[in-house]
């Protein structure tokens, strides 16, 4: 038995390595360090727990020596490694960053970990640089140039600040049931049919299904959502013109919400988005009385994300329409049944974005003028 070094736990201590050991999340190093001292505070020789804690005699001798010399603390932790000197010096590393944020070599799509290594060769005194050290500098300045994000990247101006920031007053005020609010809009689906029967899951197999597909054309749909009701309506569509665009806000006037003094509608800026789209569709007199009952807001341009229904067109997609579906008859009837589960249901979004977040978020890319001008 090693007596130099004598592990005598308080029962404080043992509690809590007991404690740690009986659960929690761990690192596996940690809890074989836990063992040893228990098994060192209990009187086992070292040949003992290192069978038992299945580690090498040095690991017993090096964690009870780290005990003694210090604290339990000490004793679990990781000893600081030395580890190798990096390769790349800090101007090297600084040149790598910026030819990665630079464009790829000719008949290149993007840059990989081996061209900038050869890059990198080029350019330094290095003979060779291997892709696992260009990986690691880049992971240090949270940099894959590989990876690419499709973006919406909107011009923000006076026009786009004062849109948003009407959409957002909308959210914030209270539920007025003479004067509802709504968001609209439309997505178009593809109706795809199966070439082949797919092959039913069985236990120990997923499901399988035929990469060919045979393509059935597409229908529109134009979705309605209530935030405050937690009510959606999905509307299937043979086109998305602007006399079906007109039917969808005549239906939002006469059937439901008939007792409505306004609807409060949000949408985006597609061109048929207009009053002028329920002229072509009916009389003067009937358009004419369908927009006393209608207030449009609209979304700044490349802003759609501020329109609720966006989410929740997302969660049709995720949950009805993720699969082939090649009948129209078919696809209305699954969507009628997502619709009355989620309006039974009576979910909702909970919307987080306000004004006051956006000014703070957005401040910089507010309009000069709109952050330096002051009330009177």
């Amino acid at each position: 038995m090693n007596v130099r070094y004598r592990v005598e736990l308080s029962q404080a201590e043992r509690d809590e390595l007991t404690a740690m050991l009986g659960g929690g999340t761990h690192s596996a190093r940690k809890l074989k360090r836990a063992q040893i001292v228990l098994a060192a505070d209990s009187g086992s020789c070292d040949a003992e727990i290192a069978r038992t804690v299945r580690v090498s005699l040095s690991t017993v001798g090096r964690t009870k020596r780290r005990f003694v010399e210090g604290n339990l603390e000490r004793a679990l932790s990781e000893e600081p490694r030395p580890g190798a000197e990096r390769k790349l010096t800090g101007k090297e590393e600084a040149l790598l960053v910026a030819t990665a944020c630079a464009k790829p070599p000719a008949g290149r799509k993007r840059w990989t970990l081996t061209l900038l290594a050869d890059a990198m060769v080029k350019l330094t005194d290095h003979a060779s640089l291997s892709g696992e050290t260009v990986r690691r500098r880049l992971a240090d300045n949270d940099l894959k140039p590989w990876r690419r994000d499709m973006w919406c990247i909107p011009h923000v101006d006076g026009e786009y600040v004062a849109r948003m920031e009407d959409v957002l007053d909308l959210y914030a005020e209270a539920p007025d049931p003479e004067r509802p609010l709504v968001c609209f809009d439309e997505t178009p689906v593809q109706l795809i049919g199966e070439v082949r029967q797919p092959i039913p899951a069985q236990p120990g197999q997923r499901e399988r299904y035929d990469y060919e597909y045979r393509r059935n054309g597409t229908v529109n749909l134009f979705v309605t959502f209530d935030p405050h009701r937690g009510w959606r309506n999905v509307k299937v569509t043979d086109h998305r013109a602007a006399v079906d665009y007109a039917h969808c806000m005549r239906e939002l006037v006469d059937v439901h919400y008939p007792n409505a003094a306004c609807i409060r509608v949000v949408q985006d800026n597609l061109s048929i988005h207009t009053a002028g789209a329920l002229y072509q569709a009916f009389a003067p007199a009937e358009a004419r009385r369908i927009l006393r009952r209608l207030e449009f807001h609209y979304t700044p341009k490349h802003a759609s994300w501020l329109n609720m229904v966006e989410c929740e067109i997302s969660v049709l997609q995720r949950q009805c329409l993720g699969r082939r579906i090649d009948d129209p008859k078919r696809l209305r009837k699954e969507i009628a049944a997502w619709q009355r589960q989620r309006n039974k249901a009576r979910d909702r979004i909970k919307w987080m974005f306000t004004t006051d977040k956006a000014r703070a978020k957005l401040g910089r890319a507010y309009p000069v003028a709109a952050k330096e001008s002051k009330p009177l």
